[in-house]
């Protein structure tokens, strides 16, 4: 069967209508931000310089996209259409129902659909593990660097053990199948007939941190005011005991929180694999900020040790985080295109774009089309990060 293909004129004209939500959101959100861009601290500064308005275009470009996914992609990521095989980019779908603008890949798969749906991946795992790895380093790094001694020895030495661990093979023990099925029985009774895989068993520390963060964080600011004291806390209770019971139990009263295992098995190797790097940054800026003079006067009035590092010197220590913060989100993303190129952790039928550029791997000897798309997208995302890391790292040498 013959089958009717579009020219690329054609193409990238469609191609750019399929984003009209996303070039609408771009639009709202760039407008806002270069009119109050004064208002807007350490972002606002970013739109002063071509870099960092190329940093906030391509990243946000993205997240619109990801947001969007279902509007923007004309086909579900995994549906499949056997005539459309290898199909070359532009092929009309013979029932006249769309077009496979970047082609079909292995599977009768539409290219333009499974890139798009991939940046979901990304902007779920990627931030969300570099949020808790930040979280979980800190958390650890400044007691590490305010205090020293043998709080710093003890503290520095489990982060070492898991520095030394090699951490390819720690990806491997988490995302490879027979490993991951694993379970502490004694969690559970064998009665009950539920396990607790490693990963999870992991998870179910990862995530009592930034609980506990901010209820540090809210408890040293305003437990001398109970009217916002008491609100707080009780919100962060009850929204970590929500997300808790989802993530981990898969006990969302709501059905709204819930996780996969192969997501929550990439979720918990990015957090264990980046947190010890954040708490030696950490750790290196509260040993030096600890000797300034407005952490004296802090001591001075009383303050607790707590207070001084979360309300006092994290805050100065924000520039360095802040820019760590964007390069670690693209090296997650790197590491998730590497992951699903190898098949371990995601499912075999994902969108991310390491499995779509594996699975077109089988047709480079005949077509490249297939590889471009999502290679591209994740090589734009990482760049985008990285303008962004550039910018920020000037503008916070500013302050």
């Amino acid at each position: 069967m013959q089958l009717e293909i579009i020219g690329w004129f054609n193409i990238a004209v469609a191609v750019l209508g399929r984003f009209w939500s996303v070039w609408i959101t771009m639009a709202v959100w760039l407008a806002f931000s270069i009119r109050f861009r004064k208002h807007l601290g350490l972002y606002g500064d970013l739109f002063r310089t071509g870099v960092g308005l190329s940093g906030v275009v391509i990243c946000l470009f993205w997240l619109s996209t990801a947001i969007f996914a279902p509007i923007v992609a004309p086909f579900d990521p995994i549906s499949q259409i056997a005539a459309l095989k290898g199909a070359l980019p532009g092929t009309i779908v013979p029932d006249g129902s769309g077009v496979y603008y970047f082609g079909g890949d292995t599977l009768a798969r539409d290219v333009f659909s499974r890139m798009v749906y991939g940046s979901r991946i990304v902007m779920s795992i990627a931030p969300s593990a570099t949020a808790f790895a930040l979280i979980a380093g800190i958390g650890l790094g400044l007691p590490a660097g305010y205090y020293g001694g043998r709080v710093d020895s003890i503290l520095s030495f489990f982060v070492n053990l898991l520095l030394a661990f090699p951490v390819i093979l720690l990806f491997y023990l988490l995302v490879t199948p027979d490993v991951r099925e694993l379970s502490f029985d004694n969690w559970f009774s064998e009665a009950t007939g539920i396990g607790v895989s490693i990963s999870r068993s992991f998870a179910a520390v990862i995530f009592l941190i930034p609980i506990v963060f901010f209820l540090t964080l809210f408890h040293t600011r305003y437990k001398s005011r109970p009217e916002r004291y008491y609100l707080l806390i009780g919100a962060t209770i009850l929204i970590g005991a929500w997300i808790y019971a989802g993530v981990i139990f898969d006990a969302d009263p709501v059905g709204v929180m819930h996780v996969s295992a192969n997501y929550l098995n990439i979720f918990v190797g990015v957090v264990l694999g980046s947190s010890p790097s954040v708490f030696r940054i950490v750790r290196g800026l509260v040993m030096d900020i600890k000797t300034r003079d407005y952490i004296a006067a802090a001591q001075t009035r009383g303050e607790s040790a707590w207070y001084i590092m979360i309300w006092e010197i994290l805050p100065n220590a924000r520039g360095p985080l802040i820019v760590d913060a964007c390069l670690r989100v693209g090296y997650t993303t790197i590491l998730l295109g590497t992951l699903g190129y190898f098949g371990l952790g995601v499912p075999p039928d994902s969108p991310d774009w390491g499995t779509a550029i594996k699975d077109a791997s089988r047709l480079l000897r005949a077509y490249i089309h297939p590889a471009l798309p999502p290679a591209i997208a994740l090589m734009s995302f990482v760049l985008g990060l990285n303008l962004l890391a550039d910018a920020l790292r000037e503008e916070s040498l500013k302050d």
